[in-house]
């Protein structure tokens, strides 16, 4: 019967990437279930949030693909769906016929506004086993290696 060699064990690096992949999805997965309840993808809703921190401002598909977290290959078809659900509104530029500016609409301003509660409540259940001053150094630690995989 043949032997194989022992298997590595895993580096450090690994181990750190496997366990934020895990805490990720699983992050991510109570959000959308949250989000689902009012029939939005995370996208719809960081779209929302994007456009509320705008203020009154409207803004350009460019400039809401640029801040949102996820890359979607179709921000456009997006903001359709968006505006037959009634949460955006979108008008032409009267300085350029060409651009298409989109705001937040008064619904989608108001469910924004209605997630941000239990929004909160979640992420303090997600992250119930921390202390503040653990978050903080977590929250810290995970700035250092997002800035560094920048330069990447």
């Amino acid at each position: 019967m043949p032997t194989h060699p022992p298997t590595p064990p895993a580096v450090l690096e690994h181990q750190l990437y496997l366990a934020l992949q895990v805490l990720g999805l699983r992050l991510k997965d109570d959000i959308e279930q949250l989000f689902k309840h009012e029939g939005l993808s995370t996208t719809q809703f960081n779209v929302l949030r994007i456009l509320r921190g705008a203020g009154g401002q409207a803004l350009t598909c460019g400039a809401i693909a640029d801040q949102l977290l996820n890359r979607d290959p179709d921000v456009t078809r997006l903001l359709d769906r968006m505006e037959k659900q009634g949460l955006i509104e979108r008008a032409r530029s009267d300085q350029d016929r060409r651009v298409l500016l989109t705001r937040l609409s008064a619904h989608g301003r108001a469910l924004v506004d209605r997630l941000d509660e239990p929004l909160l409540a979640l992420h303090r259940q997600q992250f119930q086993a921390l202390s503040p001053q653990q978050m903080e150094q977590l929250l810290s630690l995970l700035r250092q290696v997002t800035a560094s995989s920048e330069v990447l």
